[in-house]
């Protein structure tokens, strides 16, 4: 039988102490770059494994943060993911992660994971129907929680998102200077905070000034391109007439704009969308897309930023931060057409 490879078979090799081989194979900081690199090779040359489990144990740290969220297909997702891995990579972080698509239950079966393997933390998006109860179990067994993208009401728990009400009154106004009057609101749903936030945005805008608001004029539901795409048929053919429409995120505006497209208008000229987001995609879409920076990367830094302060101690307030959007005018917002 093999004889089993000692930390201390490595430190001999290479003539340093078994606590520095420990760190360099935690990718301390407290280890310079030269001897970390060498310790890491020479343990990589002898076939020895880092034992995180029972480095865990000595450590009370694994080392590991869980990340959650709806569906990493979503560039929205994978812009937040982006900054929170950035961040995390600086403080030699591994994160596992896990796509809920809104079903309680298999949030819940990733967080008991989490608890399993002694995580040191978990950022989420929550799922639609999340208890509080949910997160606050996994605050009592040790598992520090921040929240991002939506919130939930009674988990006392840091949070950070857009200002989503902010945002979309701002491409709301921007629709009414331009002097549309009949504009839709298309996409989102009431069960997220996300999706209130958004449709009492859209409301209080349009009230303000001091136009008419129905509750037919929203189109609840499209998250995504093709849901945009297929909406079209129904907002085209509305007795209201819309001029424009508010989309709750870029996906949607863009499969929009396609359907318009399809169907021999021209969007940005016969009809004006803005959506929300600025995903890479809306400023290269033909017409180039009106919409909403809504921070997401700077709401990834953020929520990980606070989550490893956690982790070190810092006294950090549950609260919820906003972050302030912006809105971005290109191509595909203009008058409403003459004959309209």
């Amino acid at each position: 039988m093999a004889q089993k490879i000692k930390l201390s078979t490595i430190a001999d090799a290479l003539g340093v102490s078994t606590a520095t081989v420990s760190l360099a194979l935690r990718d301390s900081p407290l280890v310079a770059d030269a001897t970390r690199q060498r310790i890491k090779e020479h343990a990589r040359a002898i076939g020895y494994i880092y034992n995180r489990r029972a480095a865990s144990l000595r450590t009370s740290r694994s080392g590991i943060i869980g990340v959650v969220v709806h569906d990493i297909m979503n560039p929205f997702y994978a812009e937040i993911l982006r900054s929170i891995e950035g961040e995390l990579d600086r403080s030699r972080q591994t994160f596992l992660l896990s796509n809920h698509y809104d079903q309680v239950e298999k949030q819940r079966t990733f967080i008991d994971t989490l608890l399993q393997l002694g995580a040191d933390g978990v950022i989420m998006s929550p799922a639609i129907g999340t208890p509080p109860e949910d997160i606050l179990m996994g605050e009592k067994n040790g598992l520090p929680t921040v929240l991002v993208a939506r919130t939930v009401e009674g988990a006392c728990v840091p949070v950070f998102r857009g200002d989503d009400a902010y945002g979309i009154g701002l491409a709301t106004n921007h629709l009414i200077s331009l002097g549309h009057t009949r504009i839709a609101m298309i996409g989102g749903t009431d069960q997220t905070s996300t999706g209130r936030d958004r449709y009492q945005g859209y409301v209080a805008a349009m009230r303000k000034a001091g136009l008419e608001v129905r509750p037919e004029w929203r189109f609840p539901g499209p998250r995504t391109k093709q849901a945009g795409f297929e909406i079209t048929g129904a907002f085209l053919a509305h007795e209201a007439k819309f001029t424009a429409a508010v989309c709750w995120n870029d996906l949607i505006a863009i499969g929009l704009m396609n359907g318009i497209a399809r169907a021999g208008l021209t969007p940005g000229e016969d009809i004006s969308v803005t959506g929300y987001d600025d995903l890479e995609e809306a400023s290269i879409a033909t017409p180039a897309l009106t919409t909403v920076w809504n921070g997401q990367r700077e709401v990834g830094r953020r929520a990980a930023r606070v989550l490893l302060d956690r982790l070190n101690g810092a006294a950090v307030n549950p609260v919820q931060e906003l972050i302030k959007p912006e809105l971005h005018v290109r191509q595909s917002t203009t008058r409403p057409p003459e004959n309209s």
